[in-house]
């Protein structure tokens, strides 16, 4: 996942705030009928705009998809809207604004709660869109106060990337991730590094990434953010966390902090896994492939440490995107056709596979995992695996939570850099989190 943060998140949202009346009175679609009623699947004609980001090859996979639906349903077209990345919630907060929200749009889950919390989004539950198949904390994470607002469009887990030949190359045993600590974690890479004389780094940083608390915050039943927006960990807990980071920097098993903020910066492919320097690393599942592309051997998925032996686990499903519809779409009926066809076809599936995250359809998922390329296979059964043992999913972020992978960053490389000590980091990443979330 493209971590990234989107530019002018404050723009967005004030504009947004300014217009938040007219976007909630105004058509959502852009088709020229004037009727203003869904058709319900008639033979009336109608047309629905539909809005994602990505790659070119994202655009002409997605449009061969529509063209497969548009065969399935004659009477209705579907208008491609689709930009770049960094573009694309500039593009969407404008026409937002300008009361023109497309029907179909695909969300990201740091600014779902701000579209739905402003009356953009319509309750998925409400238009019938079939769930059957979605496991209850994939939904979760695309709910609030009870509506669904967002149906996620594949899933992904923020896990650890091991590779084995490092380990054998340093003479040390690959972990039992079912039962490893986070004192199996730190030991593990310090010791990597030191039976292999620093050829070979242990673990790369992972304190600029917030996923990864999350995760250490749950497994102490605690939780990045809590229902109502607040943050739900108390200050030691993300201490604890940053001296972990900070234990390894010292003893050698991570990199230094010149070097950790080097990597930072770098894709996954200028990973220490990647460039065949290190052992392990904290990405998401669906950068495997790119990894060991980059590596040129095969790699392994881990659990996070300190899955047992806490007070719960804290690994979750976390959508890649999601699909949501416009409250104010003329056509809310065809829009949710849409959106069935997108996330419950196996036709669908077939074609987009792995490009918005494994399949969240778990039917879909099984049916076309043979399709998947070896580290997507990989993937699936990892997924399949982790299932029995994730309890629920985090809290959708709240309004303002696109700003906190910035200030995750810059913290983190105050600690590394021991400007600042871990309890001072996690005082100031909560002050300016809270702020962030609250403004």
């Amino acid at each position: 996942m493209n971590r990234r943060l989107i530019r002018s998140t404050s723009f967005r949202v004030a504009a947004l705030a300014a217009v938040g009346a007219l976007a909630l009175t105004a058509c959502g679609s852009s088709d020229d009928d004037a009727s203003g009623g869904s058709t319900s699947g008639g033979d009336e004609k109608v047309t629905i705009r539909f809005s994602w980001w990505g790659s070119d090859t994202r655009h002409t996979l997605t449009q061969d998809v529509i063209k497969d639906f548009e065969a399935l349903h004659p009477n209705i077209t579907v208008t491609p809207d689709y930009t770049d990345w960094d573009s694309y919630f500039d593009k969407l907060s404008t026409s937002v604004a300008g009361g023109d929200a497309p029907d179909v749009i695909t969300q990201e889950e740091r600014f779902l709660s701000d579209y739905a919390n402003r009356g953009v989004l319509a309750d998925l539950n409400d238009l019938g869109l079939d769930t059957s198949k979605i496991d209850k904390s994939v939904l979760q994470s695309g709910t609030i106060d009870g509506k669904l607002y967002g149906i996620a469009t594949g899933i992904n887990a923020y896990t650890i990337v091991a590779d084995p030949d490092a380990f054998k190359a340093a003479g040390v045993e690959m972990p039992d991730d079912k039962t490893w600590s986070w004192d199996d974690y730190v030991s593990l890479a310090n010791e990597i590094s030191k039976k292999s004389d620093g050829k070979i780094v242990g673990a790369q940083d992972y304190g600029s990434n917030e996923a990864g608390f999350s995760i250490y915050a749950r497994q102490r039943g605690q939780s990045l953010y809590k229902e109502d927006g607040s943050v739900g960990y108390d200050d030691a807990t993300l201490a604890a966390w940053w001296q972990n980071s900070i234990d390894m920097q010292k003893a050698g098993g991570q990199p230094t902090a010149a070097q950790s903020v080097e990597l930072g910066n770098a894709g996954p492919e200028q990973s220490l896994i990647g460039t065949g320097k290190g052992a392990m690393a904290w990405y998401w599942t669906n950068q495997l492939t790119a990894i060991t592309n980059a590596a040129g051997h095969p790699l392994q998925l881990l659990r996070v440490p300190g899955e047992t032996g806490n007070q719960r686990s804290g690994m979750y499903f976390k959508p890649a995107m999601f699909y949501s519809v416009s409250a104010k779409s003329k056509h809310p009926k065809e829009s949710q056709m849409l959106v069935d066809y997108l996330v419950n076809s196996t036709e669908a599936g077939k074609k987009i596979l792995s490009d918005r995250g494994l399949p969240a359809n778990t039917d879909v998922r099984a049916a076309v995992t043979d399709s998947f390329n070896d580290t997507d296979k990989q993937a699936a059964q990892f997924l399949a695996d982790l299932g029995s043992d994730i309890v629920d999913g985090p809290p959708v972020p709240p309004n303002g939570a696109g700003d906190v992978a910035d200030i995750i960053k810059r913290v983190n490389e105050e600690v590394l850099f021991e400007k600042k000590s871990p309890a001072e980091g996690a005082a100031e990443f909560t002050e300016q989190v809270t702020a962030a979330t609250t403004k």
